[in-house]
C-alpha cells in the first residue's frame, strides 16, 4: 500500500522501517523540526537514508501542510508517536483516513504519559490502542486494542521497551491493512470510563516517603528510565531508578522514621516508608550519572541515620 508516516522518534522510525521492510510505499514522512541546536530527529534520518520524502512543518495546521499530503495521494495516513496537532482535514486527506498510535487502553489514561500513569497506580494491565484521530484528545473510534500484563517488578522501561513498542509496530501494520481492506470495526470510545492524564514530569515524579511502601515502588517503577522518581539528600537532588520493595512482614517490624536510611549493605541501601523499606539499587545523585547504589555508599555519599526529603 502507498502510506504517508506522520511521527518522530525511535517509534516513528521503528513503523517507517516496518512497512518498508514489507514492501509497502512510504510515500513521504511528516516530521516537527527540531529545536535550535537539537540533533536531527532519528526517523528524519531513517526516511532521508532510504530515500523517502521527508517534510517539516511547524504545524500541520497550515495550507502547505495539506497541499503537501495531497499531493502524495496516499491511501492511509499513519500517526506514529505525534505531539503535532493534526486537525481533521489534514488526516482526512488520504482515500482511507488516517489511524494513529496510542499506548494505553483507551478511553483510559488519554495524555501525553500514559504509560508512566498505569504502573505508577499500580495497575495490573495496560496496552495499546490504534484509533482514528479526531480534533479531541485520543478521543476517536477505536480500530483494534492489545493488552499486556503489567507484572508487579514492571518497569517504564520493561513495559515499554519489551511489550508496548513492538507490539504497537505491528498493530500498526496490522490495522492499515484492515483499514485498507475495508474489514475493520471502529468502535466508539465509552466517555463513561474516559480518564485524562497531564504529562508525568518532576512534579509527579516526586517522592513522598511518608506514603505507604506500595505507592513508593509503584511511582520509582512508573519513572524508571524516566523522568526518574526523586527525593532530595541534603538539598541534593537524589533520583532513584532500580529498586526491590520491602514490606514489613520480610523483616519483623519497620526501624526507623519515614525518609531514613536505615540499612547499608556492599550493594544497596534501605529508606523506610510506611509499612516497609526501599531497597535502592541504582541511582543518580545531583549532577552525576546514573549509579549502583553501592559505587556511592563506597563514595561515603550515603550514610546509615540520613534523612531523604528533608
Amino acid at each position: 500500500m502507498k502510506i504517508a508516516i506522520v511521527g518522530q522518534q525511535d517509534f516513528g522510525k521503528a513503523v517507517l522501517e516496518a512497512f518498508l521492510a514489507r514492501g509497502d510505499e512510504v510515500a513521504g514522512v511528516f516530521c516537527a523540526p527540531e529545536k535550535p541546536g537539537a540533533k536531527p530527529d532519528v526517523l528524519k534520518v531513517a526516511a532521508q537514508e532510504k530515500g523517502v520524502q521527508v517534510f517539516q512543518f511547524q504545524s500541520l495546521k497550515i495550507p502547505e501542510a495539506k497541499e503537501t499530503l495531497k499531493k502524495l495521494d496516499v491511501e492511509i495516513g499513519v500517526l506514529a508517536f505525534v505531539l503535532q496537532f493534526a486537525p481533521q482535514d489534514f488526516v482526512n486527506i488520504p482515500r482511507h483516513g488516517t489511524i494513529q498510535f496510542h499506548p494505553s487502553l483507551l478511553p483510559k489514561y488519554r495524555g501525553p504519559s500514559s504509560i508512566n500513569w498505569p504502573i505508577s497506580r499500580g495497575d495490573a494491565k495496560t496496552g495499546l490502542t490504534i484509533f482514528r484521530p479526531t480534533d479531541g484528545l485520543d478521543e476517536g473510534p477505536i480500530v483494534l486494542q492489545k493488552e499486556t500484563r503489567v507484572s508487579p517488578d514492571d518497569t517504564l522501561g520493561t513495559v515499554y521497551f519489551e511489550r508496548l513498542f513492538p507490539m504497537g509496530v505491528q498493530a500498526m501494520l496490522e490495522a492499515a491493512d484492515l483499514v485498507v481492506a475495508g474489514k475493520h470495526r471502529e468502535q466508539v470510545q465509552d466517555e463513561s470510563q474516559a480518564t485524562y492524564e497531564g504529562w508525568f514530569r518532576e512534579g509527579e515524579a516526586r517522592i513522598n516517603w511518608a506514603n505507604h511502601v506500595d505507592v513508593v515502588y509503584n511511582l520509582i517503577r512508573g519513572c524508571n528510565p524516566a523522568p526518574g522518581a526523586w527525593t532530595t539528600l541534603n538539598g541534593a537532588k537524589l533520583q532513584v531508578f532500580d529498586c526491590r520493595k520491602m514490606p514489613v512482614r520480610t523483616f519483623g517490624a519497620v526501624k526507623g522514621k519515614v525518609g531514613e536510611v536505615v540499612e547499608i549493605g556492599p550493594a544497596s541501601f534501605q529508606v523506610t516508608a510506611q509499612g516497609g523499606r526501599i531497597e535502592v539499587l541504582r541511582a543518580k545523585l545531583g549532577e552525576g550519572k546514573k549509579a549502583a547504589a553501592g559505587d556511592l555508599l563506597a563514595a561515603g555519599s550515603i550514610k546509615p541515620g540520613q534523612f531523604l526529603g528533608n
